[in-house]
């Protein structure tokens, strides 16, 4: 498995340890240094670049002593860095978000914050980049849309019309209990729902990210689709 290495940009000395700590103790990733301001982190990221182990992504903080992460992220970009950013920051102008967006931001996490909500925002982003990281094209629409849609944070109070919360949870807790995955049908059998209802739950996990739908050829006829819990997906 790739190792994705990470920066934190952060003015707070104590903060910016937690969050290296944070990033440290999350399988799949590796602190590839720490930075107090703009003029230090562009340093790193130009040494890490020069040395053939280019960052791939950048935990920032929006507010630092010799200038604003967003217009550092702008002119990363115009020196050709291409390094993901998660910005860590209380700055909750919704104007911000905005242009944290047109600044290529991917996430957006709000101070204060647990250590379990930014390990899932990573969990999420080593998704993403397992997905885009690879050579060649997408097989289709649905790869596309599985790769945004693990960046997002499932809205567990806005279920499309027809699901029930607790319908989903059912189905969520067999699927991760079974780690070579599930057709529409056992999961029927399993949860005690009909085919067709099984088939709308299983479809929503994979349009939210949890999920992953592959097809499966057997001697005969047409493939089955299996439904499998994405590792490290948290509902």
């Amino acid at each position: 498995m790739t190792t994705i290495s990470v920066l934190v940009v952060e003015d707070d000395p104590v903060a910016a340890d937690a969050h290296t700590l944070y990033v440290s103790r999350t399988p799949g990733f590796r602190a590839a240094g720490t930075a107090h301001s703009c003029a230090a982190a562009r340093r790193v990221l130009d040494r890490a670049r020069a040395e053939g182990t280019p960052v791939d992504l950048i935990l920032l903080d929006l507010h630092l002593p010799d200038g604003h992460g967003l217009q550092f992220c702008r002119t990363l970009r115009a020196a050709g860095h291409t390094a993901d950013v998660i910005a860590v920051t209380s700055a909750r102008d919704l104007a911000m978000v905005r242009s944290a967006v047109s600044a290529g931001v991917v996430q957006y996490l709000l101070k204060p914050f647990t250590s379990a909500a930014l390990t899932d925002r990573l969990e999420r982003y080593a998704r993403y980049h397992a997905t885009l990281a690879r050579t060649g094209e997408a097989t289709g629409q649905d790869e596309v849309d599985q790769a945004l849609a693990a960046l997002r944070t499932p809205d567990r109070t806005a279920l499309p019309k027809g699901l029930s919360a607790p319908t989903l949870d059912t189905l969520a807790a067999v699927l991760r209990t079974a780690p070579e995955g599930l057709t529409a049908t056992a999961a029927a059998t399993a949860t005690g729902v009909s085919r067709i209802t099984a088939r709308r739950y299983l479809e929503h996990l994979v349009t939210t990210g949890l999920a992953a739908r592959e097809p499966r050829y057997g001697t005969v006829g047409r493939p089955e689709l299996h439904y499998r819990w994405r590792s490290g997906a948290r509902p």
